[in-house]
């Protein structure tokens, strides 16, 4: 009888508690985001500022022509330019510059005769015949290329990344064909032979550029969207060119 009422007892106890509430838990507190300060490019000291003033680029050209002419070996291109370099007043990471140069290129034809001097056009044929050892068509332009650039170090041109996209319009200057043969048609050997005439080709040409790289080192390329020779007076031909531009001062 004792067990039963202090079981009784201790039920009553137990039920007269009450729980306590749980303490809420703290509310995060959310600071605001603070916005990184933009910089202030346009207070940039340009004052020792290489800007690639000096262009000097080394390239290998291909042509975009008929089948039936031929080439062969290391094709290739040098130019060289001076140029004026303009940063934006507001954000000199972007410039444009202009400046001119000399533009050339050599091209080593294979088994294949050009006459530069007949009336009726320049005239590209097949020769089996004569043995060439040497067989290269030049010409060179005054060019004048145009730049928009961007770098990412405009105060120290010669250590950030840059890009550039441009196009640039030359005038001939020469025009020439020359050949060393081992062997002609009439078995005489061992001699030079040089053609030069410019008044089949396009005075003037313009070529689409671009260029990528670090430092005073890019690769670049060119298309030259006008044809070489007047329409009518030559086979079509369009240059392309990739290589290394070396950049500075």
């Amino acid at each position: 009888m004792t067990l039963t009422l202090t079981a009784s007892a201790q039920d009553k106890e137990q039920k007269g508690k009450v729980k306590a509430p749980k303490a809420p838990k703290a509310a995060k507190v959310v600071e605001p985001k603070q916005e990184k300060p933009k910089p202030d490019y346009s207070k940039l000291d340009l004052a020792k500022r290489a800007s690639d003033h000096l262009m000097l680029q080394f390239g290998v050209t291909g042509w975009s022509k008929p089948d039936y002419i031929t080439i062969k070996g290391f094709n290739r291109s040098f130019n060289g330019y001076f140029m004026f370099d303009f940063p934006f007043k507001s954000n000199p990471r972007y410039s444009v510059a202009v400046g001119p140069g000399i533009g050339t290129d050599n091209m080593y034809l294979d088994k294949m005769a050009v006459d530069l001097n007949n009336r009726n056009g320049v005239q590209f044929t097949r020769d089996t015949i004569t043995r060439y050892k040497k067989n290269k068509f030049s010409t060179a332009y005054l060019e004048a290329p145009l730049e928009l650039r961007y770098s990412t170090k405009p105060e120290n041109m010669n250590s950030g990344w840059k890009l550039a996209l441009g196009v640039k319009i030359g005038t001939l200057l020469d025009s020439k064909v020359k050949s060393k043969i081992d062997l002609d048609a009439t078995g005489t050997g061992g001699y030079f032979a040089k053609e030069k005439d410019k008044r089949f080709l396009n005075a003037t040409r313009v070529a689409f550029t671009a260029r990528a790289g670090l430092g005073n080192f890019s690769f670049y390329g060119s298309y030259q969207v006008s044809a070489v020779f007047k329409e009518g007076l030559g086979p079509v031909i369009r240059p392309w060119t990739i290589g290394v531009t070396l950049s500075g001062l």
